[in-house]
């Protein structure tokens, strides 16, 4: 089993997706022949066309390697904005303490 370009694991193993995609580019079937053909479903295939086609640069959209670094990001940010919460609860229990209120 592999892991689909959302990161569910999928039943297709990428060697298989890969081999798919260059089937269908090879032949001149559309992309639902080849699909059937290979015995998969043509949404399917079409998603892997078009991931294919990304990653090669030659379709608009998000690459593999930038959806890593994009979930990356959003994990740093949401780190970031607890601890910054964290650090305005501590600010202002101090001042509190101290009898500075802002």
């Amino acid at each position: 089993m592999g892991v689909s370009r959302m990161g569910r694991v999928s039943r297709w193993s990428p060697e298989f997706r890969e081999e798919a995609v260059r089937l269908h580019r090879e032949s001149d079937d559309s992309i639902a022949a080849a699909a059937r053909r290979l015995g998969v479903g043509a949404e399917t295939m079409r998603r892997w066309v078009q991931g294919a086609e990304i990653e090669r640069g030659e379709r608009d959209g998000v690459t593999v390697a930038e959806q890593a670094v994009i979930r990356e990001l959003r994990r740093r940010v949401r780190r970031l904005e607890e601890e910054k919460l964290i650090l305005q609860a501590a600010a202002a229990y101090f001042a509190r303490e101290t009898g500075q209120l802002p």
